[in-house]
Formats: C-alpha cells, structure tokens, sequence
C-alpha cells in the first residue's frame, strides 16, 4: 500500500516543508517509534509499534506541518515522541474503547492534540476534550 497519493497542491504544500517524493528517514524511524514505546513503557501503559504508523514516519517523520492559513498559528509536527506527561493513558483508553490498537504519528501544537493511527491504517484524533475519528 502506497501513502503517496497527494493532489498536486498537497504535493506542493509538503514540498516546501520538507518532503519530496521517496522520502523515507529509514532506521531513523525505528528510533523515534522506539523512542515513544520507551517512554510509555515509563508511564506504566505500553504502546504496541504498528506497521502502518512506522510507515507513516518513515514518510513523514520529522516534518513540521503549519496548517495552512491557521489563526493563530498552528503545527503539526510528525514526531510521535513528542507529547505529554500522561498522554499514553488517554491513548491506551481510546484504543481500548474503540477495540483496536493505536499509535501516535504527531502533535499538533494549538491545542495539544495527538494524531494517531490504527492498526487498519486509520487516523484518530486525541483532544484533551475526547477521541475523534479523523478518516
């Protein structure tokens, strides 16, 4: 399965911050998802490395995305190491509400929210008010 179907203004949009067709950040990947399992290991609630997110951040990982327009500004940065004290508890309660496990990708700077992805490959929303499917 590939990820890289973008439209040509979304192309254009992740090329200038940093992306290029063919990207992959290779064993990088490895070390930051390594990285995140480490640290919720610390926070008594494990997270499970899923095939489909360590794809995503071989892609993406690193990246920071400002959303386009956004006021006041805010970023998406695709770095699933980066987050809160805490958070892989409301992570490990979102996944088991839904039946299915999960794995953060990013987060996203104004309200602090997590993107995640499923083992099915899709993505979820993590806001400090609740869970939300995001497709």
């Amino acid at each position: 399965m590939t990820l890289n179907t973008h439209t040509p203004d979304v192309e254009r949009w992740l090329s200038t911050h940093g992306w290029f067709p063919g990207r992959d950040i290779g064993e990088r990947a490895h070390e930051i998802v390594s990285l995140r399992v480490h640290g919720a290991r610390e926070q008594g609630s494990p997270l499970t490395p899923l095939e489909a997110a360590t794809r995503i951040i071989r892609l993406y990982g690193g990246l920071e995305l400002p959303y386009p327009g956004a006021e006041p500004e805010m970023t998406l940065i695709m770095n699933p190491a980066t987050g809160s004290r805490g958070d892989v508890r409301q992570i490990s309660e979102l996944a088991e509400g839904l039946g299915l496990q999960l794995f953060p990708v990013a987060f996203e700077t104004y309200e602090n929210g997590i993107w995640l992805v499923g083992e099915t490959g899709r993505f979820f929303y993590l806001h400090p008010t609740g869970g939300y499917f995001l497709g």
